[in-house]
């Protein structure tokens, strides 16, 4: 006993301090939120990978000169490998992260018009079976996506949506981009989503819906042409098969704009001023 106990000042834990216990705090926190960060993505499958950069340093303690001289000379060229296989998780990290500080989340959320057309909108599509896809713009700026469709500019509105993706319609294929409660632009080609988790019955419009929610903070309501289901996205995850009612209440609590008293049903609250 006397023996472990003149041994224990020289082992590590023995200097074990508070700043150095922090400093293992943060280091396990960083890992915790980056095996966060890569599942349900391609990126955890090859973090396997990376384990060949601490090898470097077994091979030298092992005095593997072959092996060593083997990882000396690839890390380099490695490391730009990575960088490029890596490259959607990365560039979808820094969204995340850029999302966390973006200037709305600081300043609060503007006060708007409600997204009532969208809703009554919605559920007229899931009625009929029609298919739709309408993404609302937040902070992180959709500009790239509102240029690669057809511009309007139009005030949003419960028929003008119903007129854009109406079947047989030029622009009914693609997006909708709203910009608070204003339609950018119809027609627009979004980033189709590659999170091998999702399932494979999904289609190409629920696909882009999560998709753009994954580049940036937008928010993107799916209507099904198959099954006429009513989905939400946001932050990458997707809702699936939802009420009009609890479409509302989900913009109503992502975006923070109220909700527009409406008389009767199927009434667009615009329409009540005319």
């Amino acid at each position: 006993m006397r023996g472990l106990a003149a041994l224990l000042p020289s082992l590590p834990l023995g200097r074990l301090n508070v700043r150095s216990a922090l400093d293992i705090l943060i280091i396990a926190v960083l890992i915790y939120y980056l095996l966060k960060l890569l599942r349900g993505t391609r990126g955890l499958q090859m973090l396997v990978a990376l384990l060949l950069l601490f090898l470097d340093e077994g091979a030298r303690w092992a005095r593997l000169g072959m092996v060593e001289w083997l990882l000396t000379t690839l890390l380099p060229y490695f490391a730009i490998a990575l960088i490029v296989l890596f490259q959607p998780e990365i560039r979808r990290a820094l969204a995340r992260f850029g999302r966390q500080f973006s200037f709305g989340q600081l300043l609060g959320q503007r006060a708007g018009a409600s997204y009532d057309d969208l809703v009554l909108a919605a559920g007229h599509f899931s009625q009929n079976r029609i298919g739709a896809l309408v993404v609302i713009e937040r902070d992180v700026s959709l500009s790239t996506y509102i240029e690669s469709g057809i511009a309007l500019d139009a005030n949003l509105s419960y028929d003008l949506l119903i007129a854009i993706f109406r079947p047989g319609s030029p622009m009914h294929d693609g997006a909708v981009i709203l910009q608070r409660d204003r339609i950018c632009s119809a027609a627009c080609f979004l980033p189709l989503s590659l999170n091998p988790a999702l399932s494979n019955q999904l289609g190409t419009r629920h696909r882009a819906a999560i998709g753009i929610t994954e580049e940036s903070d937008a928010i993107a309501v799916v209507v099904s042409e198959e099954t006429g289901a009513i989905s939400i996205a946001t932050g990458g995850a997707i809702e699936l098969d939802i009420t009009a009612d609890q479409l509302q209440e989900h913009l109503i609590s992502l975006t923070g704009r109220r909700r527009q008293t409406l008389v009767g049903t199927g009434t667009p609250a615009a329409a009540l001023r005319k």
